[in-house]
């Protein structure tokens, strides 16, 4: 299966995060699973890239041009797709992955997170939109969820594409074919 992750440019301030991102390259590695995520060498994104390829993992990165000729770009990949936009970039990762899984990040993991949501409440795609919840990190979101549920800005009948889990081992629990069926 590809994972398509969607993470942090910079660490973070707590080191569970990185701990975390290490722990999900490296789990997702070891059980065969790819990883389709931004290309880039540095913050999270290069911890769990480095911690899948140090297990023999393929990982497959989809950057827009501009961000490579920042010198942005992580040259040991499986696999490298330079795109247009950062549109592009989010489309692409959709295509090539059978999940979508937010590890905590800033504007631009959140940007790509509601969108494959979004697509997955228009039957765009039937894939698995995942929050891994480091620490507490996604707390105030999940509420803000439950509130556009409660408040009618999410039907009740899509409650089911909110998916959580709190810890690597859980994701990968998760991706199991009866799981997300």
């Amino acid at each position: 299966m590809r994972v398509a992750i969607y993470c942090g440019s910079q660490m973070g301030k707590k080191d569970i995060y990185q701990q975390t991102a290490i722990a999900v390259g490296q789990t997702l590695a070891q059980h065969g699973h790819s990883i389709v995520y931004g290309g880039s060498k540095i913050g999270l994104m290069g911890l769990l890239a480095n911690a899948a390829l140090a297990h023999n993992g393929e990982v497959i990165g989809v950057m827009p041009t501009h961000l490579q000729q920042r010198e942005l770009a992580h040259i040991g990949l499986t696999e490298m797709h330079l795109v247009d936009s950062m549109h592009t970039r989010k489309a692409k990762m959709i295509e090539l992955a059978d999940a979508l899984v937010a590890l905590p990040g800033g504007c631009g993991t959140m940007d790509e997170y509601f969108e494959a949501f979004t697509w997955a409440q228009i039957d765009l795609h039937q894939k698995p939109v995942i929050l891994l919840n480091v620490d507490g990190f996604y707390d105030a979101l999940i509420m803000h969820f439950e509130k556009m549920m409660s408040e009618g800005f999410i039907r009740e009948d899509q409650h089911h594409l909110l998916h959580v889990v709190t810890t690597p081992q859980q994701l990968l629990e998760l991706l199991q074919p009866q799981q997300i069926a």
